[in-house]
């Protein structure tokens, strides 16, 4: 029998350096002999990704109603479920997901003040107990972030999508909700201060996540 194999996600507000150290998550599993699927959400498929253009598109066309935006994400997120992550860690790959559904909790019911209670029914209805078995949240105070995020987009020439358009009282928000669920469930998060260099940084991530692989092997 196959064993199943690990759902790894990577959080925080913009800026914080998730998508650099997903790359470094997935490369550190791969040096322990472990197939590893890389994706993001939203997205992580075909159908998914189109979404995401839609969710992120900043061209204020129209306004996109705040259930609108939470129900794309889940549309989304049941496509990515049902296409790529649970046949990979059916087959026992370990998947590294750059934002799953703690990014909603965060986004959706922080920032844009959704209930709690109705993210969770959409939760468990997508997802049927579905979650991350480690979740690396990483942290810093919102005007540093903002400062990061700025110089990347300078260093790029990138247009801010919708969220990143958002107001200093969003993100905030979004930061409270990101560390309200990292102390409801502990055992599952671990806190990175990602306001240090990417040594640092990555040395906080790699000790986090060999302690819970030698706790699952």
């Amino acid at each position: 029998m196959t064993k199943r194999g690990r759902f790894i996600t990577l959080e925080g507000g913009e800026g914080v350096g998730k998508s650099t150290n997903v790359g470094f998550v997935a490369g550190c599993l791969k040096a322990q002999g472990l197939e590893v699927v890389r994706t993001r959400e939203p997205g992580g498929t075909e159908r998914g990704e189109a979404i995401r253009a839609l969710l992120l598109d900043p061209a204020p066309l129209e306004s996109l109603h705040v259930d609108a935006e939470l129900l794309l994400m889940f549309a989304a997120r049941a496509q990515h479920l049902a296409e790529k992550i649970l046949p990979a860690l059916a087959r026992g790959a370990w998947v590294v997901c750059d934002r799953f559904t703690d990014a909603t909790f965060a986004y959706q019911g922080g920032g844009r003040g959704i209930p709690v209670a109705r993210i969770a029914v959409l939760e468990a209805f997508v997802q049927q107990g579905l979650a991350p078995d480690l979740t690396l949240l990483l942290d810093m105070p919102e005007a540093a972030a903002k400062q990061r995020l700025e110089s990347r987009l300078r260093d790029r020439s990138e247009q801010r999508d919708r969220f990143e358009q958002e107001h200093a009282n969003f993100f905030q928000a979004v930061r409270s909700a990101y560390l309200a669920r990292a102390e409801q469930a502990p055992e599952r998060f671990a806190v990175i201060d990602a306001q240090y260099t990417l040594d640092n940084v990555q040395a906080q991530i790699r000790q986090a996540l060999m302690a819970r692989v030698a706790e699952w092997y």
